[in-house]
């Protein structure tokens, strides 16, 4: 509750500070004429120090202010045009706004123009309408209401006449109203007034005459025609002098804005029945419209009259054939074809056209040869088929078989010699092809050029100039122009420009063709289709892509590029893709759109997992298969046939004990101080078998040291016992037994009798080290134990 009383105070004081402020600058906001003065005051009082004015927040030249008594400011702006000016009175000292006042400007109305007019076309008599228009420039969103008044020299005070709230304003019955009282021939003033909402000014005053301002309405005039002249009559309505008129006539149909339009004036003094010739720029059996305006003396023209069709009669010398041929290479057997061609007589024409071709062959000396006659009616084209020789075409028309015009063209020979233009430079521009050649050295009485855009409707046109403009030309379509030099009485050979289109196409569609995409990037191809041979050239193309709810994203190439790589793509996401492409003519985007879902994963990194797996199946197959192969030599290990084996005593050192105790039977130790005792010699008469030693020696020159105690035997060493293997039918047929059975399998080498071999050399006993005491071993040796071991 005690805020309340506080809060009153504030907003008494904001309201009295803006009504201070008010009554600091005098008038308040305000309307002028534009062109006008006016003064601003803002009382010093109100403020500390000095204070400086600004106009728009632009400071004001301090000449335009002075002091009054010391307790006034006066700013004086003169002439001000502005349309509004925002004043401000601004301390020195605080740069604060003691004051302000928006001034607008407002101008007169001017340029009034008025018109006395009929109602419509069939109206005769005194005109009904006065239409009087004016410019203003009103304030901004400025609502205004306009007033027109009228005064007459037998009226002093003017009249209200119109109101409206644009710049224009008709009046009806103007002439006729008894309230205005004007007359032919007197002159009366025309005023405007405009209203605003907080301003009124009035336009200045404009005389006029009615005579002056009479607009009369178009003539209705008939149209005759002959065979070199249209006639255009009509009667006047009005004998005032200085009566001019205009007749406008052109070619129909007139589809073409760019049809040439011409104009034949008149001016008329007296005379009421007025007839116009028309003579210039008509040709023979052509429609033509026509139409016709008038005005009296200064008085504005009055409307276009409506246009009237007319067909002009034939004019025997106006009549042009204008022949031209296309000559074709030589073919294989000699034989050209000439495709003569001329332009035809219009067919609205009456009567019966004919036309012949005569061909005339001609040799060194011009001489005639031969004829042939091709007659075609109604054709504007023949073939004629010569050799290789030169020719001259003729042509003549005929009209009800009475001959009316000829002309005739030359056909170089096959390799005749001719001079002919170069450096054809073709160019299109608003659908006009402009062509430019350089002239051939000698001398040529003037240029024949033909084009076509299809090769069967040809065009021609001579000219003495080495430059042309083709017109009339179908819109985007490959034009092929030839130009050929002509002399007096030949023509040399044509050179042809490059084709030309006469005017840029759209260009052509764009088709997207593939996609293909990793986990963070895509390729984008596409393929275009021209849609015609003159289609704008693509100068770029820009990709876009975008997922369902991110930015759309795009990257532009040349036009040399139809692929692209779109880079920094987020995995197992879907994009959608479009192409645009950029020619000069605009932007075609393509009639497809591609959907690419990116991989989760790297494809590159899933083939090498996948490589490096097969790898090491591939190496564990192989380990396996190694482990497996030697475990089946391990299980295939040769087992002694009983049938073949023998039981023989083998004595082992004990270095030699301890390097092959855990070697195989089938493979022993092979040393040269290893011997085989048997238990049984053979007898010395059995032949002896192959000596068999570790190292496949016959006899061993080495010395071996025994135990005497192993041997059993006296302390001279015995001889070495080499094992043998005596012939199976000598053998003893006795088993070793053995424990677990009463007999065993393996035969014993024991022969009949025994035989001692003698030493080579004296075996030697080394003194102070006692010999090893090894105990004889047990071993079973079979033959293909040996034949193995030989084998290896």
């Amino acid at each position: 509750m005690d805020l309340l009383p506080l809060f009153f105070m504030l907003v008494l004081i904001s309201v009295c500070k803006g009504q201070h402020h008010d009554s600091c600058v005098q008038p308040k906001d305000q309307y002028i004429q534009a062109g006008s003065s006016t003064e601003v005051v803002c009382k010093t009082s109100c403020v500390h120090g000095g204070i400086f004015w600004k106009i728009n927040s632009k400071p004001v030249h301090e000449g335009w202010s002075q002091t009054i008594n010391s307790t006034h400011a006066v700013l004086s702006l003169r002439n001000l045009t502005l349309p509004s000016a925002t004043v401000e009175c601004r301390s020195v000292e605080t740069q604060q706004i003691v004051g302000g006042v928006i001034i607008k400007t407002y101008k007169k109305p001017g340029n009034i123009s008025c018109v006395f007019h009929y109602d419509s076309e069939s109206s005769v008599g005194v005109p009904e309408l006065l239409t009087c228009t004016w410019e203003h420039q009103t304030p901004p969103r400025e609502k205004v209401n306009y007033t027109v008044l009228t005064s007459a020299v037998s009226h002093t005070s003017p009249i209200e006449v119109c109101k409206t709230k644009v710049t224009n304003c008709t009046v009806r019955d103007f002439y006729t109203s008894e309230r205005i009282g004007i007359y032919v021939g007197d002159n009366f003033t025309v005023t405007v007034r405009a209203k605003g909402q907080a301003w009124e000014v009035h336009s200045d005053s404009y005389e006029f005459n009615l005579d002056q301002i009479l607009k009369i309405n178009p003539p209705k005039f008939s149209v005759a025609t002959s065979s070199d002249h249209i006639l255009v009559e009509w009667t006047r309505q009005r004998t005032t002098p200085k009566h001019r008129c205009q007749v406008k006539y052109r070619k129909a149909p007139s589809a073409d804005e760019r049809t040439p339009v011409w104009m034949s004036n008149k001016t008329l003094i007296t005379e009421l029945n007025v007839t116009i010739r028309i003579e210039e720029k008509l040709e023979s059996c052509t429609e033509y419209r026509v139409s016709v305006r008038c005005g009296l003396g200064e008085a504005p023209w009055s409307d276009w009259s409506r246009e009237k069709t007319v067909l002009t009669k034939l004019n025997k010398s106006q009549i042009r054939l204008r022949l031209w041929r296309k000559v074709t290479e030589v073919r294989s057997d000699g034989v050209r074809r000439v495709c003569a061609m001329w332009t035809a007589i219009p067919a609205a024409c009456p009567g019966r056209f004919t036309y012949e071709i005569n061909q005339i062959s001609l040799d060194q000396e011009h001489a005639v040869q031969g004829s042939q006659i091709y007659t075609s009616r109604g054709n504007s084209t023949c073939d004629v088929t010569v050799n290789r020789d030169a020719r001259r075409i003729n042509l003549t028309v005929f009209r009800d078989e009475v001959p009316l015009a000829e002309d005739s063209v030359y056909v170089p020979a096959v390799g005749e010699s001719l001079p002919q233009v170069t450096d054809i430079q073709t160019s299109a521009r608003d659908g006009v092809i402009l062509v430019n050649w350089k002239a051939p050295n000698q001398s040529v009485s003037g240029y024949m050029i033909d084009w076509t855009h299809d090769g069967n409707q040809y065009f021609w046109e001579e000219t003495k100039h080495t430059n042309a403009s083709l017109f009339g030309l179908l819109d985007k379509e490959p034009y092929n122009i030839t130009v050929t030099p002509l002399f007096d009485d030949k023509a040399g050979h044509g050179t042809q420009a490059q084709p030309t289109c006469s005017g840029v196409g759209d260009p052509g569609t764009v088709v997207i063709t593939g996609g293909q995409a990793s986990d963070r990037t895509a390729d984008v191809s596409w393929e275009t289709q021209s849609e015609g041979p003159c289609s704008a050239a693509f100068v770029s193309y820009t990709v876009f892509y975008r997922t369902q709810d991110g930015p759309l994203l795009n990257m532009t190439v040349d036009s040399k590029k139809q692929k692209v790589v779109l880079k920094d793509l987020e995995p197992d996401t879907l994009y959608r893709v479009y192409v645009e492409a950029t020619a000069l003519t605009g932007v075609t985007r393509s009639i497809n759109e591609r959907v690419v879902k990116t991989n989760k994963f790297d494809p590159n990194f899933i083939t090498v997992l996948t490589v490096c797996g097969c790898v090491l199946i591939l190496l564990v197959l192989f380990l396996g298969l190694c482990c497996a192969v030697q475990w089946k030599r391990f299980r295939d290990k040769p087992v002694p046939n009983p049938g073949l084996s023998s039981v023989a005593s083998w004595s082992l050192s004990a270095q030699q004990k301890s390097m092959c105790l855990f070697q195989p039977f089938s493979n022993p130790c092979e040393s040269t101080f290893d011997k085989v005792y048997t238990e049984q010699t053979p007898d010395s008469s059995t032949p002896s078998l192959t000596t068999i030693s570790s190292n496949s020696n016959t006899t061993s020159d080495e010395t071996r040291k025994y135990d005497d105690s192993a041997l059993g035997q006296s302390n001279k060493p015995p001889d070495p016992i080499m094992t043998q293997h005596p012939r199976f039918s000598e053998e003893t047929a006795a088993f070793l037994p053995s424990e677990s059975s009463p007999g065993s399998p393996y035969r014993s080498q024991t022969s009949v009798g025994t035989q001692k071999t003698k030493t080579d050399k004296p075996w030697k006993h080394v003194p102070g080290k006692e010999q090893e005491k090894v105990p004889a071993k047990t071993v079973y040796v079979t033959l293909d134990m040996f034949e193995h071991d030989q084998a290896q």
